[in-house]
């Protein structure tokens, strides 16, 4: 008889620990979350925001390219939704460069977070194609009711790399 009933309170024995442990382990995220590290999906969704950043500008896609910003946003001296658009919309449309980003870093901070990337920039109008510049952004991005955005990016040329000239060698 006592064999009969030990497999029934062996299971929810079982079944009652891995909850506990399952709630312990929940509790112990959302601890983690609150004291400022960021989930896969954060990495995910800031990713996606510096590729829309970058796509939008090399569109001139001025509102799209603002509304990846805060509406208090700030990029290098320029702040605010209107000012961050009518910035692109006075570079004109038809832009001759193509940006690509990489060796973006990503650090929770007390406002949300700390970001920096590296962006290289095409000028698509050269034959063959020539880097027009070198860059650094460091950036602030939070978390809006429509997702991440950047509170302010400040961009720096790196002047130390010089592109080469078309036919050198």
């Amino acid at each position: 008889m006592l064999k009969r009933n030990a497999l029934p309170v062996l299971v929810l024995s079982l079944g009652l620990a891995s909850l506990t442990f399952a709630g312990a382990t929940w509790a112990s995220a959302q601890q983690t979350r609150r004291a400022g590290s960021l989930t896969f999906e954060d990495y995910l969704q800031i990713q996606q925001l510096y590729s829309r950043y970058y796509h939008a500008i090399d569109a001139s896609d001025a509102e799209g390219w603002a509304g990846t910003f805060t509406l208090d946003g700030m990029f290098n001296d320029i702040k605010g939704h209107d000012a961050l658009a009518a910035w692109i919309q006075r570079a004109g449309p038809n832009r001759p460069l193509r940006h690509l980003h990489s060796n973006l870093t990503l650090m929770p901070s007390p406002e949300g977070v700390s970001g920096s990337v590296y962006v290289v920039q095409i000028d698509k109008t050269a034959k063959p194609l020539t880097v027009a510049s070198y860059s650094r952004y460091d950036d602030t991005l939070v978390r809006t009711p429509q997702g991440w955005r950047f509170k302010t990016r400040q961009r720096s040329t790196d002047t130390t790399l010089v592109p080469a000239r078309s036919g050198a060698q």
